[in-house]
């Protein structure tokens, strides 16, 4: 098999839990420091949608199975990718959208990011990059690109070809045998190979760690896994993302107690998102009189993923607190967040007045475009835990293939806590009795101004409620 066709099979497995978000275990290059922030480019370093350009055209579309032949057999693991999002990861509305009429015209225009047009669909349709169907037709038209990541994308990596992980660099040999995680698996149709690397978190990185044109590490999900908690406790992706239950893999197979669910749930699943991340808020003083200022502390705590939240694509993601107070008679008062005054803490309070992506215009020709709400629907003075991304205008993008450079990463870390203080004097006409203070938790998975102006169906950017809680203080007559 030649380098290049090593190296865009390799791209594919990385894809399989970068869109489920999981929390890699076990990388191999050392993570960037705090944030993947800014990272000096280096020549030889992988660049996201360049390092593969020369597999184009190695494969064709036949050398792989189609879904429907793999689910004759692994029925049910066949049934639960196909409600994935690693099966939609080219049909999927904004990656459509953000692809057609972002990425492939900005690669049109600026030789740098020409690799994207490409590149992107290392990941998200590997088969037809391998086939060189670029850029492959629209989900409309019903090709073999709105496979996505399929069985056999995954099922036919045997490794990578560097390290660390990342920008697709799997190695892809499609064929009769087909790479699992049994030694003793037999089927009537393929021969199974066991193969360890499928159960790492390497495996997993190769398309959730991505590194873009200007050497900056875009996507990260792997490397933030490797420098915590799990990483270090060997838990790896697919210990979270794709858990194990009693079943059999196939019809015709043993039952066995550890059959690994193909669920790959992440950042797209309600169930995935309820609750991972807590919320505690409580008062300094639990009785006030009108006109007395009133303290409070907001603990968050990263409770269950492996990785930073948010996580993958943290350029278009958005994780909120809001606080807000409402006395005996439901009259009620939003608390804004108190500054701590670090460095580029602007960035995480909501403005509604701020504008940002106005590399949007840019990219499609429009004159006079000032940008869009840098926050969208946040509402103001809410914090915002977020990375923020930068072109090379300093601008604030939601393109990571244009990212020229990072901010102050103020993401929640897998394990930890950070706490967030709120003041209020308590209004003269407060009502007497209970005066019920409310933290909650919201998440959206792409800037509301930005998915309303690229028309991204209104399910895709509806706020998700994470977590909420209540504490109390006694209006005194």
């Amino acid at each position: 098999m030649t380098a290049p066709r090593r190296l865009a099979g390799a791209r594919l497995a990385a894809l399989v839990l970068a869109l489920a978000g999981a929390a890699p275990a076990r990388a191999a290059a050392p993570p960037p420091a705090a944030a993947p922030a800014a990272a000096s480019p280096d020549p030889a370093a992988p660049r996201a949608g360049l390092g593969g350009d020369a597999a184009l055209g190695t494969r064709k579309y036949a050398d792989y199975e189609k879904p429907a032949a793999c689910a004759s057999c692994h029925v049910d693991i066949a049934r639960q990718h196909e409600q994935a999002m690693m099966s939609q990861s080219y049909t999927h509305a904004w990656d459509e959208i953000e692809y057609f009429e972002l990425a492939v015209p900005h690669a049109a225009k600026n030789p740098k990011v020409a690799g994207v047009k490409a590149g992107c669909n290392g990941c998200h349709a590997p088969i037809a990059f391998l086939a060189g169907d670029v850029p492959p037709p629209r989900p409309e038209k019903g090709s073999r690109a709105n496979e996505g990541v399929s069985c056999d994308v995954c099922h036919t990596i045997v490794g990578r070809t560097g390290d660390p992980s990342v920008n697709f660099n799997w190695i892809s040999e499609p064929g009769r045998v087909k790479q699992g995680t049994r030694g003793d698996a037999t089927s009537p149709y393929h021969t199974v190979k066991a193969n360890p690397f499928l159960k790492t978190a390497e495996f997993c990185g190769t398309c959730h760690n991505e590194q873009n044109p200007w050497g900056v590490f875009v996507k990260s999900t792997q490397l933030e896994w490797k420098a915590g908690p799990h990483g270090k406790a060997g838990i790896v992706c697919q210990d979270c993302h794709m858990p194990p239950a009693p079943g059999r893999a196939a019809r015709q197979g043993p039952e066995r107690l550890d059959v690994r669910q193909h669920l790959f749930h992440g950042a797209h699943d309600p169930g995935k998102l309820a609750g991972v991340a807590e919320v505690r808020i409580h008062p300094e003083a639990r009785e006030a009189e009108p006109g007395d200022p009133l303290r409070f502390t907001a603990t968050v705590v990263n409770a269950k993923a492996g990785h930073k939240i948010p996580s993958g694509s943290a350029e278009e993601r958005v994780l909120w607190l809001h606080v807000e107070a409402k006395d005996s008679k439901g009259r009620s008062w939003h608390l804004p967040v108190s500054r701590k005054g670090f460095p580029g803490e602007a960035f995480t309070i909501s403005d509604p007045a701020a504008l940002a992506y106005q590399d949007i215009g840019d990219i499609q020709g429009l004159t006079g475009f000032k940008g869009l709400a840098r926050d969208g629907a946040v509402p103001a003075g809410d914090r915002i835990f977020r990375l923020p991304y930068f072109d090379e205008q300093g601008r604030m993008t939601i393109a990571q293939w244009n990212t020229a450079s990072l901010g102050t990463d103020y993401r929640l870390a897998p394990l930890s806590a950070v706490n967030e203080t709120y003041a209020l004097t308590l209004p003269d006409d407060a009502a007497p009795g209970p005066l019920t203070v409310t933290a909650t938790l919201w998440y959206s998975r792409l800037v509301s101004s930005v998915a309303e102006f690229m028309k991204v169906p209104a399910e895709e950017y509806a706020p998700v409620l994470v977590n909420s809680h209540q504490t109390t203080v006694t209006v005194l007559p």
